[in-house]
Parts: C-alpha cells; sequence; structure tokens
C-alpha cells in the first residue's frame, strides 16, 4: 500500500497534487491544506472473480411498501417534513447559532419516546447541560438517552449497540473520524462523517437527525454533497429578538418542499402556531398610512401578513432604498413601477419596506401590497383597515394573476376581513365565492384607488 501527498481545499473540498496559494475551484486564498492519502492497488473491475453483493431487479419485480411515518408530536414540525418522520430517513436542520434548533429537536423526543427509544449526541453540550435545558421544556422520558460524544467509531458502535429508532447528531460539525487526518469540521471530515452516518440509517433503519452550522453567508457549513446525501434539508430561520420562529425545507424527498412551520419561542421552549394569520396581524395601527395586509400562500398554508412601507423625503442627492423581509431587487424594481406607470416621483424620498413578525416573503403576489403600502406613506393617506390585497405586478404596471387564489380567500373572510383586491386574471377562478367583497383589478393605479 502506498501513500500520496495531496492538497485539499479547507472551503470547497477541491483536492490537487501540488500546493497553490490559491484555490482553483472557490477562489479563496490559503486554503490548501495538505494530506496524506492510502493508495491501493487498483481492482480488476469486472473480472469474473470479483464478487458481487447486490444483483439487479426487474422494476417490475421490486415490492413497494407504503412508507412508515411517525408523528413527532409537533404539529408544524411534522407538517414540513410532510407528515411525519420516514423511517430510516436522514435530515439535516440547520440555522443561526441560538434560534432553536436544538430546542426543537429535544422536544420532539419527548413524543418520539413514548413508544421509541431515542439517543441523543452532542458533541458541544454536556449531558448535565442538556438536563438542564430539558427540564425547562418538558422533556422527562425515560426511553431518551444522552452520549456526549465526537468520535465516529464510537458513535457508530454505541449506535448498534443500543439500536434506538431515532438518533439525534448536534452537530455534525463536531464529529470527527479519526482514520482521518483533518481536524473535526473540516471539509473532508464533514463528508465522510455525513456518508458514515448515512449508511448507519439506511442499515439499520434509524431515522437520523443532523444538526448543521452555518456560516457568514447563511449557507450550511461544509460540503454542497451533505446537503445530496441528506434525505431533507431543513432550515430554521428568525431573528433572536423576535419571537417566531419559521422552519422550511429547502429539500424533501418524503414530501413538499413548499410548506412552512411556524413557532414561538417561549420561556418554556418552541410552541405550534396554529394560526399564524391571527398571530402576525396582532397589534396593527390602525388608521396609520404605509400599513397593508398581504394574502401569501406558503405552500398549501395561505397566511395574512402585515407588510408596512414608509416615504420620506431624502437629505441626500438620491433616495435610499431598504427592505427587510422582501427581496431588495424586488423593492427597488416596484419603486420604478410606481414612479414610471403612476406618477410618484420617488427618486428624491427614502422608501423603506419591511414585513411584520420577522418573516421573509419571497411569494410575487406581495408585489400589491407592497406598491400599495408605499402609496398609502407617499399619499399620507391610510389603507381601508379591513382591505386584503394580492397579486403580482409586471413592469407595465398590469397586476398578473397568481395560483392559490381561492385559498387566500377563504383565508381572508376566516378572519373577518370584507374587501379583497384581486387581479382580474382571477375572476374565473372564485366566481362562486359569496361573503365577501371581491375588487378585481387591471393595473397598480387602479388598485391604490379601490385601497386608499
Amino acid at each position: 500500500m502506498k501513500k500520496k501527498t495531496v492538497y485539499v481545499c479547507s472551503n470547497c473540498g477541491y483536492d490537487t497534487v501540488k500546493w497553490m496559494g490559491q484555490c482553483p475551484n472557490c477562489g479563496e486564498w490559503n486554503t490548501l491544506s495538505e494530506f496524506s492519502v492510502s493508495e491501493n492497488k487498483r481492482n480488476n473491475f469486472g473480472d469474473e472473480k470479483s464478487i458481487r453483493k447486490n444483483k439487479p431487479m426487474a422494476i417490475a419485480d421490486i415490492d413497494v411498501n407504503a412508507e412508515i411515518r411517525i408523528k413527532s408530536g409537533i404539529e408544524e414540525f411534522d407538517r414540513v417534513l410532510g407528515g411525519g418522520i420516514v423511517k430510516g430517513s436522514l435530515t439535516l436542520i440547520s440555522g443561526e447559532p441560538g434560534i432553536g434548533k436544538s430546542t426543537l429537536l429535544l422536544q420532539a423526543c419527548q413524543k418520539l419516546a413514548d413508544e421509541n427509544s431515542v439517543l441523543y449526541i452532542s458533541g458541544e453540550e454536556s449531558p448535565a447541560q442538556i438536563k438542564i435545558r430539558a427540564e425547562r421544556t418538558g422533556v422527562t422520558s425515560d426511553n431518551i438517552k444522552i452520549l456526549a460524544e465526537t468520535n465516529l467509531e464510537d458513535i457508530v458502535f454505541t449506535a448498534k449497540e443500543e439500536n434506538p429508532s431515532f438518533i439525534i447528531i448536534d452537530s455534525v460539525q463536531t464529529i470527527y473520524d479519526p482514520k482521518l487526518p483533518s481536524a473535526p469540521g473540516s471539509v473532508t471530515q464533514v463528508r465522510e462523517c455525513t456518508m458514515a452516518l448515512m449508511q448507519l440509517a439506511k442499515q439499520n433503519e434509524i431515522s437520523v437527525f443532523l444538526v448543521g452550522h452555518v456560516n457568514k453567508d447563511g449557507n450550511i457549513a461544509g460540503p454542497k454533497i451533505m446537503e445530496h446525501m441528506v434525505d431533507t434539508v431543513l432550515y430554521f430561520e428568525g431573528e433572536k429578538h423576535i419571537s417566531y420562529r419559521l422552519l422550511r425545507a429547502a429539500k424533501n424527498r418524503f414530501g413538499s418542499t413548499n410548506e412552512i412551520g411556524l413557532f414561538e419561542m417561549t420561556a418554556e421552549g418552541l410552541k405550534d402556531v396554529s394560526n399564524p394569520s391571527a398571530a402576525l396581524l396582532s397589534g396593527r395601527p390602525e388608521n396609520v398610512s404605509g400599513s397593508c395586509v398581504a394574502a401569501t400562500l406558503e405552500g398549501t398554508r395561505p397566511m395574512l401578513s402585515e407588510i408596512q412601507g414608509l416615504v420620506t423625503k431624502t437629505v441626500y442627492g438620491s433616495g435610499r432604498r431598504t427592505a427587510a423581509g422582501v427581496d431588495y431587487n424586488r423593492a427597488v424594481l416596484l419603486l420604478a413601477i410606481l414612479e414610471k406607470r403612476v406618477g410618484m416621483m420617488l427618486s428624491s424620498y427614502d422608501a423603506y419596506i419591511n414585513v411584520v413578525g420577522g418573516l421573509r416573503l419571497d411569494e410575487p403576489a406581495i408585489d400589491m401590497a407592497v406598491a400599495v403600502s408605499i402609496a398609502s406613506s407617499y399619499l399620507d393617506k391610510p389603507v381601508s383597515a379591513d382591505v386584503v390585497l394580492f397579486g403580482e405586478i409586471g413592469l407595465s404596471g398590469e397586476v398578473r394573476a397568481v395560483s392559490g387564489a381561492v385559498q387566500r380567500i377563504q383565508e381572508i373572510k376566516r378572519l373577518g376581513y370584507k374587501k379583497c383586491i384581486l387581479p382580474e386574471g382571477c375572476r374565473a377562478d372564485v366566481r362562486n365565492i359569496e361573503g365577501i367583497e371581491l375588487v378585481f383589478v387591471k393595473d397598480i393605479s387602479q388598485a391604490i384607488k379601490a385601497a386608499i
């Protein structure tokens, strides 16, 4: 067995046989580190002497059983997972430090441990620290076992010995394989440890949850291939100073990636927010310009969110633009449409846009609400308190139809709003809905006149 030296980039995992100051793959400087790897003799693949363990099967002969889903007891968590936890799945949950990832998984352990065994492996906290958080959040089941370990070999050995139904690894960046010369958290360690845990989950039908750190850009730390290996990738979002937390699925092999879960962080841990629309609209000011309600659709769930706009005379040569909770480039585009198509000279004004509650809305259907909130502040006229808007705005100022109009209107009616402004293109879809005033508009000018 021969050994050779390679240089591996700690940022992206690129390897080369010679050292370079800059990684040719990701462009980072001084990230190539030297490693010694074993070089086995070349195998004669395809040789008749080779032994194969698996044989190909005809697709018609493959027996497909219904996937086994286990409820976690947290309704919003199960919603994002697609209805529950799939047996033998590998799930990666990521988010900012202190956002509540460990708390969410520890609370899920309480319900799961009623009929299943759970192994909670922590590389960052001691068992005593986990016990303190468990008591605060009401986690008291005897079927939950705690292990403070970072050695991959010891983790796999313990998992096979205990044979739990669920394993939680907090976090994958702290786990290391002693056979690899690189440090814990490096690209090589994270990749190989994730691969080993994936094999553990699939071979033993254990549902494994991995907690992942994020880098300064907000992406999951480690190689991108880690996200390809796992079955589900969840992002836990929110601001530390705001009690609401949002759980999104960026990848889900067993369900939709459009679902979201809303939680509220309390002193006793995370709690489901079963009625997010009412929670997000609580405390909305009355008879104040620049505030309006948008009907959004996150997966199959309609939600009402308050969007605020503020326009003030600039003290600089050109107006400043700030957007929180909406895409900045989209906000600038809508301001340009208002100036060109409606005649509002916003170039000499500062414009600020905010989504209340710390949420981030990426759906084009919020365009009309954003534009109307800006127009309301510019004209200093409040939007009617019982009005909700949705619709996409084109560059020529036209209001275009969006999907899910029926679900949005039903949510608007349920919360007691009396009037809905929506695109003309949705008229055929909602013609049978009664009990609410529907105002159909063709362009943004009509929407402003109907709302203010």
